[in-house]
């Protein structure tokens, strides 16, 4: 089966790197609670932070929303709008605040054309359809002795990995620029900039964690096609 827990890559590939991304999820809600509690001395909100950092880089025409839930922040490309959560745009916290610099650094390499952002949107339709489509084309392969029907769930899912390989200098870039310009205008005291370098750090972790799981299980499909031949 395909996700048969007994199966050796499974256990030696696959469940290592899950565990790995639970544990990266862990870190980044943690991290984010604790320093969601320790104020700015500045007094700024996630909004305000998000402006200053587009206004520092001279972006100019990116709005800034508020949406519900927490972490559920995001640039959107689309309609170039900064997205933050419940617990970041009104919040003066050292956490809001380096989360929505994050943000504000995604809508700077927008704005300046940043190549690997560039690459992840030009595959974002093939990795859509990869993500919704690999697995059951290579379930139903395997069952009905169908080797190009399981190689082309394979490349699907290629797809997909290839999409998160390429979202990890996107994510880490954005946290660069963020905290540079964090850090040279002043926004934080020397004090906090690393609080909040702490927060982006775990929440790059996520972005690891989950290319693990992806890359584990892309070894795995793999395997399983060749012992099907």
């Amino acid at each position: 089966m395909l996700y048969n827990p007994f199966d050796p890559l499974f256990l030696v590939l696959v469940l290592p790197a899950m565990l790995f991304s639970m544990w990266a999820q862990h870190r980044v809600t943690s991290s984010f609670k604790k320093y969601s509690q320790q104020p700015t001395t500045k007094r700024l909100t996630g909004a305000q932070a998000a402006q200053a950092v587009l206004q520092n880089a001279g972006v100019t025409g990116v709005a800034i929303e508020k949406v519900p839930g927490s972490l559920t922040d995001h640039f959107d490309p689309r309609t170039n709008v900064i997205r933050l959560s419940e617990s970041v745009h009104g919040s003066t916290s050292v956490a809001a605040v380096g989360v929505a610099a994050h943000e504000a650094g995604h809508a700077i390499q927008y704005a300046n054309s940043y190549a690997p952002m560039k690459v992840r949107a030009a595959i974002i339709p093939v990795t859509s359809i990869g993500s919704k489509l690999s697995m059951p084309l290579v379930l139903i392969g395997l069952i009905m002795s169908m080797p190009g029907l399981i190689n082309i769930g394979i490349i699907l899912f290629g797809a997909v990995v290839l999409f998160q390989l390429v979202t990890l200098p996107v994510e880490f870039n954005a946290s660069s620029r963020a905290m540079k310009i964090l850090d040279s205008s002043a926004m934080l005291t020397r004090e906090e900039v690393p609080a909040s370098r702490k927060v982006l750090s775990a929440a790059a972790l996520t972005y690891v964690g989950a290319l693990a799981v992806s890359l584990a299980q892309l070894i795995r499909l793999i395997a399983l096609s060749r012992s099907r031949r």
